[in-house]
């Protein structure tokens, strides 16, 4: 949820209920939903908070959004609370994935990334390519270092797991190890992260890396270019 302590927008709701326990909570008008894609737990409370909503429902063009919807492509720009957020296709997890990346200057810029980026991991290759997902992951990869990546997942925990297995030298992957495990632990989440720690310590934004090279092929990669190593991988965490 973002809010400016009036209005407020919520991304990927899956669920009603928490949504309008927060909305009352806070005191808060329900001003627009962005949805990245389609998958019933990020589209299936939409139906029940259509009766509080004042705004638009923004989703993915090329996927099949609970109507009415305002579809968006690539380079398009969405106007929520006094902030622009541009739209970037990011397909892999589902064939038509969107991104909301929001666009100001002088503070660390927001990521609503869906199912595509988590932290020390991506979503399975549901509808997608493993070349799809490694442009949209690069894509991702190349925005400031300081962009925080609102995932729509707690999985991060999990994934580290999967990330020492591949990388088990990565000394910055263990140090954030530990301080997620603390984190978890006091019942606190995990996210945002941001774009640069996720490329010190996210296999699948490391394919080129020589460690992450070899535990792939070790895998059985076809070859060592990082589509195939990427490839490998998603396999890999498939059934870990």
């Amino acid at each position: 949820m973002l809010h400016d302590g009036t209005q407020a927008v919520v991304v990927d709701p899956g669920d009603a209920a928490p949504v309008l326990q927060a909305l009352k909570a806070q005191g808060l008008q329900l001003a627009g939903i962005l949805v990245t894609h389609h998958h019933p737990d990020h589209v299936g409370g939409i139906a029940a908070l259509r009766p509080h909503l004042r705004g638009p429902v923004w989703g993915p063009a090329r996927e099949r959004i609970p109507a009415p919807f305002t579809p968006l492509a690539d380079g398009d720009t969405v106007a929520v609370l006094g902030q622009a957020f541009e739209v970037l296709d990011v397909p892999g997890h589902t064939a038509g994935h969107i991104a909301y990346l929001q666009q100001q200057g002088g503070t660390a810029p927001l990521l609503f990334c869906g199912d595509t980026l988590f932290s020390a991991g991506c979503g399975r290759l549901f509808e997608g390519t493993p070349a799809q997902m490694h442009r949209s992951l690069s894509r991702l990869a190349a925005l400031p270092s300081g962009t925080r990546v609102c995932c729509t997942h707690e999985y991060t925990l999990s994934n580290l797991k999967f990330a020492a297995a591949v990388e088990p030298g990565n000394l910055q992957r263990a140090q954030y190890q530990a301080q997620c495990e603390e984190r978890r632990a006091q019942g606190l989440p995990t996210l945002p992260s941001s774009i640069g720690l996720e490329r010190q310590i996210n296999p699948f934004l490391r394919c080129e890396t020589p460690e992450v090279m070899a535990a792939a092929r070790a895998q059985g990669a076809v070859g060592e270019d990082a589509v195939s190593v990427l490839a490998a991988l998603r396999e890999w965490k498939n059934r870990f």
